[in-house]
């Protein structure tokens, strides 16, 4: 099932599912040792990789920041406007990384539907991109295609952008969470968007958040996990079916997770068994149960894996074995998994309901799961790609209709 038409027309932009990123404990993701500067026509080596709505955004390994794919209300941060519209021109999109303009150095990444943020080298957090709820936390509603400051002149170790709305962990571990409220998904007991960063009710110390669509997860210092924001579906994971929670809510089961990844209507986390558990919508195998239901509470994602990390997308999942391997289940309309999932259909989609290899055999050390595709880097700091490739997403200097495979990320041309 094809849902990329959304972006044909604006109307249609604030029905996109977000997407994540993987968002790992708010400290900076290991560096590989840092390489000398690549010529414009060589490949760039990524420390981080971040999937978003049909744009992918990355973290060299000499901080620099560099997006490719749609380049939607300036989503890519290269000073150029477009509107929605697909791959036509360098304006509209690049099938290939372009530098994000300002020279910033970037500790970490997290793109979202339409727009990204970072946490500088300074831990001053930056965003840019679409802006329509506030969630670039610069005090406006206007969009921006360079990087502005995030107001409030906090210092941050992590931040997570979701659909419309972002958060963050302070240095001083407090969460702050800014953008659109209309499901409560900024943990401040209202459902008033902010156009700058407010404090996520109850004064606890995060390691982490990930913003969803519209929820939001954390992992405390203490190992308590609690999301807030929707919960249509049971993404937060309480056992209720209470419709929103507009202040954080423990999740069901006293499990102790080292990291999770809220998606687009569902979440997923990782105990400090290396065990996953999903919760949430299931209706495309997101959830890795080997079911299409959804459930209010965890439920360990089938099979014997031992897992470092997952990543949940707007309808897909993947994660990383302690053992450096990339594994996906859900939706595979477009290839997101990495493998063609041959027969099995969910909801008259292709799709997996158990973790599937990706396919090529890589070493990954960080996969992160977008809306419609999966990007990842190897231990060798090379970047791959793979699912639907039409705003050129994919990097490999083309846009086609999909890549069922990883395909090498292209430096810049």
């Amino acid at each position: 099932m094809r849902m990329r038409s959304c972006l044909a027309a604006s109307a249609m932009l604030l029905a996109m599912l977000g997407c994540r990123d993987d968002t790992t404990a708010p400290t900076e993701p290991a560096r590989t040792a840092r390489l000398a500067p690549v010529s414009a026509a060589s490949s760039l080596a990524f420390y981080q990789v971040s999937a978003g709505g049909q744009f992918t955004c990355g973290v060299t390994t000499d901080s620099l920041a560099y997006c490719w794919g749609f380049n939607i209300y300036g989503s890519l941060g290269t000073g150029l406007n477009s509107g929605p519209d697909y791959c036509w021109d360098e304006t509209s999109c690049s099938t290939r990384p372009v530098a994000v303009v300002g020279g910033l150095r970037f500790r970490n990444l997290s793109t979202g539907g339409l727009y990204t943020c970072g946490v500088a080298s300074a831990r001053r957090a930056y965003c840019w991109g679409s802006n329509s709820f506030g969630q670039l936390g610069d005090g406006t509603t206007s969009n921006r295609n360079t990087p502005v400051a995030v107001l409030g002149g906090r210092r941050f170790r992590q931040v997570s952008a979701g659909f419309g709305h972002t958060c963050g962990v302070a240095t001083d571990s407090l969460a702050y969470c800014w953008g659109s409220n209309s499901s409560g998904q900024l943990g401040d007991g209202t459902t008033s968007n902010r156009n700058t960063p407010v404090p996520v009710y109850g004064g606890r110390h995060f390691r982490q958040v990930s913003a969803g669509d519209y929820h939001t997860c954390g992992i405390t210092i203490a190992n308590v996990t609690l999301c807030w924001g929707d919960n249509a579906n049971g993404q937060l994971g309480d056992s209720t079916k209470v419709a929103r929670r507009l202040r954080p809510s423990r999740v069901a089961g006293g499990r102790q997770f080292l990291q999770l990844d809220a998606g687009g209507a569902h979440t997923c986390a990782v105990t400090t068994s290396d065990r996953a558990y999903c919760w949430g919508l299931g209706n495309f195998g997101q959830l890795g149960t080997g079911q299409t239901s959804s459930s209010f509470w965890p439920r360990a994602v089938a099979g014997s894996l031992s897992f470092r990390r997952v990543t949940a997308g707007s309808r897909h999942t993947c994660g990383e074995t302690t053992g450096n391997r990339a594994y996906c289940w859900g939706l595979n309309g477009d290839g997101q998994l990495g493998k063609d999932t041959g027969s099995e259909t969910c909801t008259d989609a292709p799709c997996s309901t158990r973790p599937v290899a990706v396919s090529g055999g890589l070493y990954f050390s960080q996969v992160s799961a977008g809306e419609w595709h999966t990007c990842g880097r190897t231990a060798s700091a090379v970047a791959y790609c793979w699912g639907d490739d039409l705003g050129g997403e994919v990097g490999d200097g083309t846009w086609v209709d999909n890549r069922v495979k990883p395909t090498a990320v292209l430096g810049p041309s």
